[in-house]
């Protein structure tokens, strides 16, 4: 008879995020895992199958819980400019206040070119970004917020773009000053 799972999946994925996270995948151990989620061996490839499932599934937790955020702060946006400076504003706020974790996805890109389903999963982290910016560009622009001679989704790819480089300047500890000059001039393309 098999025996019942004594403990949390979801709960074991956002620890196992939270790992991945700090330490990366590369230097992330089976013997890591297996510690920081209190399981066996056999417990763990029954549930995830393998470190990179597991590392997927990570990822694409990371992913849904930055997206919500992002989609939420666009969505109900009454003025774009000021949703935009939020999101990115936070961004470098997060890195800030912690520029040794910086931002998984951009972690990802950096650590996994090997890994064919984490660069997928990468890369449709980064589409999923500029779905939410082209969005919410189309509506502004639909309510005059935003010139007509604007192309909403060549501004979704630049800033697209912009959040990715950020994140990465933000690891490298280049200051607050610097991504704030950085970060005002991309507000200007919105112009």
């Amino acid at each position: 008879m098999a025996r019942t799972r004594e403990f949390d999946i979801d709960q074991a994925v956002d620890r196992a995020m939270d790992l991945f996270w700090r330490r990366g995948y590369a230097e992330t151990s089976l013997q890591d895992l297996l510690k920081e989620l209190s399981i066996g061996s056999g417990s763990f490839y029954a549930a995830f199958g393998s470190k990179e499932q597991l590392y997927i599934r990570s990822l694409e937790r990371y992913v849904s819980l930055q997206g919500s955020g992002l989609e939420e702060t666009l969505d109900g946006a009454p003025d774009i400019r000021a949703a935009v400076r939020k999101v990115l504003a936070s961004m470098i706020e997060a890195d800030l206040a912690d520029p040794t974790r910086g931002c998984l996805v951009v972690n990802a890109a950096a650590q996994c070119g090997d890994q064919p389903s984490a660069a997928d999963r990468v890369i449709t982290a980064i589409r999923q970004v500029e779905s939410a910016l082209a969005g919410a560009l189309e509506r502004a622009q639909a309510r005059g917020e935003l010139s007509p001679e604007k192309d909403p989704k060549e501004l979704a790819r630049f800033l697209t773009t912009f959040i990715q480089g950020v994140r990465v300047v933000g690891r490298a500890r280049v200051g607050k000053e610097f991504a704030e000059d950085a970060l005002a001039i991309a507000m200007r393309a919105l112009d």
